[in-house]
């Protein structure tokens, strides 16, 4: 069996779920389904303060057998419902009609989707699932995740056909349960209530992707903590929050066009490493980033091996994440740009 797809599935069958509910994500396999929804309806709707769920269908192929479910749908996610003319959907199933089918188990689902109609758009859509999958790696913690092949047709402007590739992502109340966990629901956290080696983790990955959209301690009023990122903890706890993190559509790897730098960063260009983590003891970031060396291989394999890029995507993509290595690995860029960056004072543990 190929290293990398041993290494995938190693990844999926890990802290496995009762298998009502792993059926979905328990194969690498891409998924083909029948959406037929008023979703141009959907798409008008995106800046409504209340979105409605509009009511359709879900047609989807499971080996010979077709199974076709209840649906209701509607715009989903923050920036992107702003700058994307397609934005990415919410789909709504009935818990009662999906027992026994392949979304056993499952309720509210995302779906990430082509910002736009175009190639371009639906390579930004293959790059940050691989990205999914690349921080799936090097994480114990992370979202799955499965490719779906998604045939619109659009119930409200006279049957309106296209196509696109997308994908959907894991339930954030499923994904805790895998690992005996509950997503905590809070505005914002500290430092120190901080599981510390999976939080170093995550800042060295954001940095290598090229992230700065996102936060660890905070959320954007009226939302929970944190920004693009899940605290998951044991019942009751006050202390050893796990991040885990997702929503990589603005990372310098993947260059969508609309991607904008945040304000409160100090560089230009969406393409730029800045490092956003808080100060903790060196050995964190030196653990870190060996657990992301001990994957080079895979990681790089994650790319090159893709049936999904284009050959330009690709190459741009393994020149950025092999840059990161470089960097991560050249003690005075380590010092300057990982330990020199840092924010605040270094926190014990």
């Amino acid at each position: 069996m190929p290293k990398l797809l041993l290494t995938l599935l190693l990844l999926t069958s890990a802290c496995p779920l009762a298998a009502e509910e792993s059926t979905l994500f328990s194969s690498r396999e891409p998924l083909r389904a029948v959406l037929n929804a008023p979703v141009f309806q959907a798409y008008n709707d995106k800046m409504k303060q209340d979105r409605l769920y509009l009511q359709g269908s879900w047609t989807q192929k499971r080996g010979e057998q077709t199974e076709r479910l209840s649906v209701k749908i509607r715009a989903r996610g923050n920036y992107r419902r702003e700058v994307c003319d397609r934005p990415p959907l919410q789909l709504n199933f009935k818990k009662k009609e999906v027992t026994g089918t392949l979304m056993a188990g499952q309720d509210k689902l995302k779906m990430v989707s082509p910002c736009d109609r175009g190639g371009k758009y639906e390579q930004l859509v293959y790059l940050e699932y691989l990205v999914y999958q690349l921080f799936a790696l090097y994480s114990d913690y992370h979202f799955r995740t499965r490719l779906v092949e998604v045939a619109y047709v659009d119930s409200g402007s006279e049957g309106s056909r296209w196509s696109s590739h997308n994908f959907l992502i894991e339930d954030v109340d499923h994904m805790a349960a895998r690992y005996g966990l509950e997503e905590l629901e809070v505005t914002h956290t500290m430092r120190v209530q901080m599981d510390l080696a999976q939080t170093a983790l995550i800042e060295v990955f954001q940095f290598m992707i090229g992230n700065v959209d996102y936060s660890t301690l905070k959320a954007p009023s009226g939302e929970d903590c944190c920004h693009n990122t899940k605290l998951l903890a044991v019942k009751d706890a006050e202390q050893g929050f796990i991040p885990v993190a997702y929503d990589f559509d603005s990372a310098g790897i993947i260059n969508a066009p609309y991607a904008t730098v945040p304000a409160n960063v100090p560089i230009r260009r969406i393409t730029t490493r800045y490092f956003l983590g808080w100060c903790k003891q060196e050995s964190r970031y030196r653990d870190a980033v060996a657990r992301i060396n001990e994957r080079r291989e895979e990681a790089l394999a994650l790319f090159e091996e893709s049936p999904l890029l284009e050959a330009i995507y690709r190459k741009r993509a393994l020149k950025y994440l092999r840059n990161s290595y470089d960097q991560l690995n050249d003690e005075d860029s380590f010092q300057r740009n990982i330990l020199g960056k840092c924010r605040g004072e270094v926190i014990a543990g």
